[in-house]
């Protein structure tokens, strides 16, 4: 992001205009004040003490002045927490959650915003209390007499209490009428950041989609002349990006949304002959992160409403125009890093590769119904937990913890996509340890569910696994497959022998390879693959998530596959 951007903010005045007869309190925040008497409504709401006094409300322009910013507050120990919540957020937590590129937004923006909005000052303390402390209750918590532990840490409470406090705040506001579109668009990303950090992924998913849906609202009102250029530019320039990146690490129901968002927006993530920036080559590749895995799923359907084998020519052809337009990327990124990067952009570096490795096995394996054509792809599956290491080494902490919580996109995703996909022991274990090793909270999820789904697939997987004695008829039907599928491969295959050395030490046959498919709340819909009996099953669970999965089972009978579905409980 320019950094001219906190001028476009500071110009195009996001909050509401301060009244001239409103009380002190409303002016030294610098929020419009409804002059409700004795005391005004946004006071009272927000617990703050009301005065009408004629005074003149300084700017914000320093740390400081900034957090003086919540001195109103009644309690002593409350204002001394909340200018904490905001050091702290302002030193150490704004650039974790920024990813490193585009920490501007969240070190200038925000809290710049938050000097006229009271919903966004409180929000953004709230998520530095649970970022420094994400457990609600740690272990070495203090104890009431009589030996029971508090139910929360003051911190996480005091997240909650802040929280609510927003949330309170913006409900106003919009019965009022009085809610700018764009300080509403930031609050919804605040809100999404406690609400993954808070565990409360499908609030975070209903949030985003409301986001996406601002979004289109305000895209239709520039058209149309009514936005400011600066506003423009500032819902162009950083918030459609923020939403592709959000939707690019989120599942299939969230990368449709935001693939919206890329189409509109084409002339911004354009393919460039050349990169200038890590931040370009990011934005290029992010998008190829949202649309490659939606064909992906596009192939998935396809192949099992006909159940071919094979993908149609016509989507051949577009999986030859997507793994174009990989390889150009990687191609112009290889060159841009000809000439080094410093010390403290390498992580971000490798991050990037990982996304390419992972997008290049989508590429080479969405062509066939087979499970067995990631085997060709063995060596893409080690580069990611090669560039993997140097991406979690380079945000390692002296502690040798990462930071819990990053809203950017990280190294999370490929390594998990290497314990799905990878069926080498070795590698897919190790992808895990470091995945292990990652931020606890990724995107709009939490890092520890989905470590533990993919440990549960491998031994799934691996329980399977066939003795080598018996194997020798298994094998050459998987090598088989592997010959008739690599020319449509992405990728180049491997030497035969290297394949066979995979697939002998792996030994998982093709029946008992998993592709999990997504996540669903029987109260929200079931899959169409869903039968009667395990509704019968998920009586009372309407409320728990599960990830739907299947298999391909070979029919000896009828000489063919069949796709069968099954369904685990996560979060338990």
């Amino acid at each position: 992001m320019p950094a001219s951007l906190s001028a476009h903010v500071k110009a195009n005045s996001f909050g509401p205009l301060k009244s001239k007869l409103g009380c002190k309190t409303c002016k030294i925040r610098r929020v419009k004040c409804g002059e409700e008497k004795p005391q005004c409504l946004r006071c009272t709401s927000t617990g703050r003490k009301c005065e009408y006094q004629t005074t003149n409300a300084g700017k914000y322009s320093t740390l400081t002045e900034l957090s003086a910013h919540c001195s109103i507050s009644l309690a002593p120990s409350q204002i001394s927490r909340e200018r904490r919540a905001f050091a702290y957020y302002f030193q150490y937590a704004a650039e974790s959650i920024g990813g490193g590129l585009d920490v501007d937004f969240w070190r200038t923006v925000v809290p710049q915003v938050c000097h006229s909005e009271p919903a966004i000052w409180d929000a953004m303390i709230a998520i530095s209390s649970l970022f420094e402390s994400p457990d609600p209750c740690p272990d070495l918590i203090p104890r009431r007499r009589g030996g029971r532990p508090h139910a929360l840490s003051q911190r996480h409470q005091d997240a909650l209490d802040w929280y609510s406090r927003s949330v309170t705040t913006v409900r106003q506001s919009i019965e009022k009428g009085g809610v700018d579109t764009f300080v509403g668009l930031i609050t919804c990303i605040l809100f999404i950041c406690i609400e993954t950090l808070l565990g409360s992924a499908a609030e975070a998913l209903r949030l985003y989609t409301q986001g996406i849906h601002l979004i289109h609202a305000l895209r239709a009102q520039s058209e149309c002349g009514a936005v400011s250029a600066s506003k423009v530019f500032f819902l162009q320039d950083t918030i459609i990006p923020l939403f592709v990146r959000l939707g690019a690490i989120s599942l299939h129901s969230v990368w449709a949304l935001a693939s919206t968002l890329v189409d509109e927006s084409a002339d911004i993530f354009a393919m460039k002959p050349e990169f200038t920036s890590l931040k370009s080559a990011r934005d290029s590749i992010v998008v190829l992160a949202t649309e490659i895995p939606l064909f992906e799923n596009e192939c998935e359907e396809y192949l099992k409403i006909s159940r071919a084998w094979h993908i149609s020519e016509d989507m051949m052809n577009r999986q030859r125009a997507l793994s174009a337009r990989l390889e150009y990327w990687h191609i112009a990124f290889m060159k841009f890093m000809e000439d080094g990067l410093p010390s403290s952009q390498a992580g971000t570096g490798a991050l990037l590769l990982t996304y390419y490795d992972m997008l290049s096995v989508m590429l080479a394996v969405c062509v066939s119904s087979s499970r067995i054509t990631t085997d060709a792809c063995f060596h893409n599956f080690q580069n990611i937990v090669e560039q993997g290491t140097v991406a979690v080494d380079s945000l390692t902490r002296d502690d040798g913890t990462l930071p819990p919580f990053t809203f950017e996109v990280g190294v999370g995703l490929p390594l998990w996509f290497t314990c799905l996909r990878c069926r080498e022991p070795t590698v897919r274990r190790a992808a895990l340890s470091l995945l292990r090793r990652t931020h606890r909270v990724y995107g709009l999820y939490k890092r520890d569910e989905g470590a533990a789904l993919a440990e549960a697939i491998m031994l799934f997987e691996e329980s399977h696994a066939i003795e080598p004695s018996k194997a020798s008829n298994t094998i050459n039907d998987q090598l088989s497959i592997l010959d008739s599928t690599s020319m449509l491969a992405a990728s180049p295959s491997p030497p035969a022998s290297e394949t066979e050395a995979q697939i002998t030490q792996a030994l998982i046959p093709q029946d008992a390879r998993i592709r999990p498919h997504g996540v669903f709340r029987p109260r929200d819909g079931l899959p169409p693959e869903v039968t009667a009996n395990d509704m019968v099953q998920w009586k009372g669970k309407d409320d728990q998530l599960f990830m739907q999965y299947s298999w391909n089972q070979y029919e000896r009978h009828s000489n063919t596959w069949t796709r069968i579905y099954g369904y685990v409980p996560i979060g338990l």
